[in-house]
């Protein structure tokens, strides 16, 4: 059996490690570079720092661990333990000075998601999950997460961070899904999850996830009572195309809208 109540007291202890290391940049003058690829992907200072303390600390307290993190790499482990880190997930957020960027901390075992963890450090917001359960701390005050119902599409609120994340095909897909919501809402990154297990939107498509973006939100909405599959409905620990629900009637109809008349599976 896993010990649960130690890993999440040790996630909180990484969240904690993170905001010192991330905030005295946010808002304030720093480096930021570009990885390159077809669209500015930026990098900064605050994200490598975040990362270097993290695994100073796994390393420290679980060195059987084995760690995956988007700075300084790893590979996907199938056996064992092993920390998924997104230091700064929205750096494009982060660096215009926007609060809707997280610190992203995933826990697998044997390759399967077990606790996540999202840090929202400048608004003093963090979301934890396990598989049975999640709950946010914000503000000093701890209280369990819930997705709300949602019987339709058409009374759903749904995110993405960009409409240019889809291209031909997925493009098409997310249209429909789009067209058949309510509201669509834009740039939010990892904290739209959140606002999902939170219980004020109900949806979040996304296309070309790395591991590290989606690792440590499947038990934050998992826990909370709605889940996290791929595009064709099955799974998506491993990234991708990824649909993000908080009611299984609006995952069922979108999962439907994405595959009707579509070549994204051909």
């Amino acid at each position: 059996m896993h010990d649960l109540p130690r890993l999440l007291a040790f996630a909180d202890t990484l969240a904690d490690a993170a905001r010192g290391a991330i905030l005295p940049y946010f808002r304030a003058s720093h480096a930021v570079a570009n990885k390159g690829g077809a669209h500015f992907d930026p990098v900064t200072e605050a994200d490598q720092a975040a990362e270097r303390v993290m695994r100073v600390l796994i390393e420290r307290e679980f060195p059987d661990h084995s760690v995956l993190g988007e700075e300084y790499g790893g590979t996907l482990a199938r056996e064992g333990y092993q920390w998924i880190l997104d230091p700064i997930d929205g750096t494009r957020a982060f660096i215009a000075g926007l609060p809707t960027w997280g610190v992203l901390i995933g826990l697998y075992h044997d390759g399967r998601p077990l606790i996540g963890v999202m840090d929202q450090p400048y608004l003093d917001e963090r979301y934890r999950g396990w598989m049975e359960g999640a709950n946010c701390t914000a503000r000093g005050q701890t209280q369990a997460l819930k997705t709300r119902p949602c019987a339709s599409l058409s009374d759903a609120i749904v995110s993405t961070t960009s409409p240019d994340l889809f291209e031909g095909e997925e493009a098409l897909a997310f249209a429909r899904v789009r067209d058949g919501a309510k509201l669509i809402r834009y740039g939010f990154d990892c904290y739209a999850y959140c606002m999902i297990a939170a219980g004020h939107i109900d949806a979040v498509m996304e296309s070309g996830l790395k591991v590290f973006d989606i690792a440590a939100l499947i038990p934050i909405l998992t826990g909370a009572g709605g889940g996290v599959c791929a595009w064709d409905g099955g799974d998506a620990s491993g990234g991708g195309r990824v649909l993000a629900w908080g009611d299984v009637r609006v995952r069922d109809q979108s999962l439907a809208l994405l595959a009707e008349d579509s070549g994204i599976y051909r």
